[in-house]
């Protein structure tokens, strides 16, 4: 069942008594389905202007195993004997849910209420300070730079296989610059054989056009617009295609594409390699990538000086940290997201590991788990000698969709979008296995630390913790991956190894892992202890006291439009309807049943038809993308829609209708309505 609350007293129209210093007692319930633990309940009596939170009565049963109810008590402040009371009620799930005039908030499979908040100083371990930024060789630069720099403009290459039919007409009727850019091809690259081969246009774009200059990566950089002329690169030729903008049926969403490569795009849909597609493509080549480019060195003696080369389609929220998401049209296209355009959550500057030298320490530091053997390390090799597990996780940051919250009241954070998500197939060995050989035993009030080799000015590392209990589930499905999406992971994505808890907010997925430590108290981290937690809308940064949340681990249930964009101008069907894609995901391992989308203000709604895994409920760790047709007033042609998207989980959670009653000074857990206006045309 979903998290509830309920006032028991007063009783509706119930004449209440005011105290003398403008306060009324209200009493009530709250309960949470699957052993979720209440953590909070919050009150108002003035329509959410202010929120009073209560006074909570539970056992003392761990996240997961508390299956009774929560009495609660609170004194609302009022200057008015005429009142109407809303409650919600809060688990760290984080999931909400309603009934009118009630909303209610529950812990998640594996929070955690009760925890330390004053632990001893863990062992800084040396082997983490050997991958501190800037400790090691450099990588060649003109590999880096090609290499990230050719995962550049996959959009291009997404609106080539969306309009396939389109372009291959579009090709026939420029057949007569075709045939001048075949003839130069074959005059200055190849000879005649290879002509009359009717592979050579496959190689066409990794051959050098003697004929034409060289250009250096930032010069393809500078053309991003109009104005400026729209270019792009696929292998190492340069290609100016401002003139086909305007041609395209897409070219608002090329145009997203400008100034990068199409390489990566292209390999994933491999319907772009025939030869009326790349034979339109080359008449529009207008040099050749050199392939000696400069590295700036004006960082060198930084910690940031070795950074990894990113995709140019990310978003970024900050530089440095390096964050950002990828366009939401991109997330919709694909139930595997690839590894290029997963989002980006770095807290620290990334570290620079020799995987020959990579070790990661496992320690048990308490008796309470009864391990035989306290201490272990294990080089990358032992790791992948052990049994190979896969699971598929979405992984999402604790503040994706933070700029929507926003928009009711500014909080501290990074202004994330709808895309600070991403899915994958995760491969590596179990850290079950791993523990269970070193013999510690179950116990539910223990902890697993998770410390990456990502250090902070103090070098101290970056830290996070879960329940040992997650660890130990063979549900649980926790991983040390390797790869992500049958390949090996990138830095950005915490080669070599990287910690996959499945159903928990994207701080919990520690990359870099280089220590795991068994200890009875959570992680003493600034990422476990200050920050990652939920409050009350009225707690601000005068008040907050972090020691009286818990850290987030199962996010709630959410959704968000892909397509339309906020302001696109969309294509309403012959039959009056338009399409809208998306995704759907919550955390906790719990299948997403249904999305419902209205674009009438909820006055009716439309399931959407879900693309999901089969897998069973509470291990149905990925996300499920959905489409839905939507039918639309024909008289509303030409005027403002907006659509709105909610998704209910398999706990028949669902989302809350509006950001204004969640409002946290964080900005995290944002998972209210998702809503996007656009144009009929």
């Amino acid at each position: 069942m979903p998290v509830t609350s309920a006032i028991c007293t007063p009783l509706p129209g119930e004449k209440v008594k005011v105290t003398e210093d403008g306060f009324v007692e209200v009493r009530g319930y709250a309960w949470s389905g699957g052993g979720r633990r209440i953590v909070r309940v919050d009150l108002t009596a003035d329509k959410g202007k202010s929120w009073h939170v209560a006074t909570l009565e539970q056992e003392n049963e761990p996240d997961g195993r508390l299956y009774g109810w929560s009495l609660w008590t609170n004194s609302c402040q009022t200057q008015s004997l005429v009142m109407s009371f809303l409650i919600k009620a809060a688990a760290t799930n984080i999931r909400n849910s309603y009934t009118p005039g009630l909303k209610c908030l529950s812990t998640g499979l594996y929070g955690k209420l009760n925890h330390s908040t004053s632990h001893g100083q863990h062992k800084q371990q040396q082997q983490q300070y050997r991958y501190a930024s800037g400790h090691t060789k450099t990588a060649k630069n003109q590999t880096a730079v090609y290499t990230l720099f050719t995962v550049g403009g996959i959009t291009l290459g997404y609106l080539f296989f969306d309009n396939l039919e389109k372009i291959k007409q579009m090709a026939k009727e420029t057949s007569k610059s075709n045939a001048t850019a075949t003839k130069l091809t074959e005059q200055h690259t190849f000879n005649s054989n290879d002509t009359n081969d009717e592979e050579a246009f496959r190689h066409w774009h990794s051959t050098e056009r003697t004929d034409l200059p060289t250009y250096k990566l930032e010069d393809v950089q500078k053309h991003n617009t109009l104005e400026k002329g729209i270019w792009v690169t696929y292998g190492i030729g340069v290609y100016d295609i401002t003139k086909f903008i305007p041609k395209h049926p897409g070219s608002d969403k090329i145009m997203l594409g400008a100034g990068s490569a199409i390489d990566p795009f292209w390999a994933i849909y491999q319907q772009h390699n025939n030869k009326e597609i790349l034979t339109l493509l080359e008449s529009y080549r207008i040099g050749n990538i050199s392939p000696e480019d400069e590295v700036s060195t004006d960082d060198m003696g930084s910690p940031w000086a070795l950074e990894p080369k990113r995709h140019p389609l990310l978003k970024p929220a900050s530089e440095r940290p390096f964050n950002a998401e990828p366009p939401l049209t991109i997330l919709a296209e694909n139930f595997y997201t690839p590894n290029e355009f997963f989002y980006v959550r770095n807290h620290l500057p990334v570290p620079a590991i020799d995987v020959k030298t990579y070790e990661l320490e496992v320690e048990v530091e308490t008796e309470k788990a009864g391990a035989t053997n306290k201490q272990k390390v294990l080089k990358f090799e032992d790791i992948k000698a052990l049994p190979k597990h896969s699971v598929t996780a979405a992984i999402m940051c604790g503040g994706n969709r933070r700029s929507e919250m926003t928009e009711v009241k500014g909080v501290k954070g990074l202004s994330w979008g709808a895309g600070a998500v991403g899915n994958a197939k995760w491969s590596g060995a179990r850290l079950r296995d791993v523990l269970l050989a070193m013999g510690v035993q179950p116990n539910e009030n223990l902890h697993v630390i998770l410390e990456g080799a990502d250090l902070d000015p103090t070098s101290n590392p970056y830290g996070a913790s879960i329940p040992l209990s997650k660890a130990l589930d063979e549900r649980g499905d926790v991983i040390l991956a390797y790869e992500m999406n049958d390949k090996p992971l990138n830095r950005d994505h915490g080669f070599p190894i990287r910690v996959i808890v499945p159903g928990t907010v994207g701080a919990r997925n520690v990359k870099w892992l280089t220590r795991i430590v068994v200890a009875d108290h959570e992680s003493n981290s600034h990422w476990q202890q200050n920050d990652y937690k939920g409050f009350s809308p009225s707690t601000d940064w005068d008040t907050v006291d972090f020691t009286k949340s818990p850290a987030i681990q199962a996010m709630p249930v959410t959704s968000a439009i892909c397509t339309p964009l906020p302001g696109e101008k969309v294509k309403v069907t012959e039959d009056g309807f338009v399409e809208v894609r998306g995704y759907a995901w919550s955390g906790g391992g719990r299948r997403i049943v249904r999305v419902d989308l209205t674009a009438d203000k909820g006055k009716s709604w439309h399931v959407a038809t879900l693309e999901q895994e089969n897998e069973p409920d509470g291990r149905h760790y990925g996300w499920s993308l959905w489409t839905a047709r939507i039918p639309v007033d024909a008289k509303l042609k030409g005027e403002e829609v907006e659509i709105w998207s909610k998704a209910v989980d398999s706990a028949y959670n669902v989302q809350p209708e509006s950001f204004a009653n969640i409002w946290n000074l964080r900005g995290v857990l944002s998972n209210a309505y998702h809503r996007v206006k656009v144009l009929l045309n």
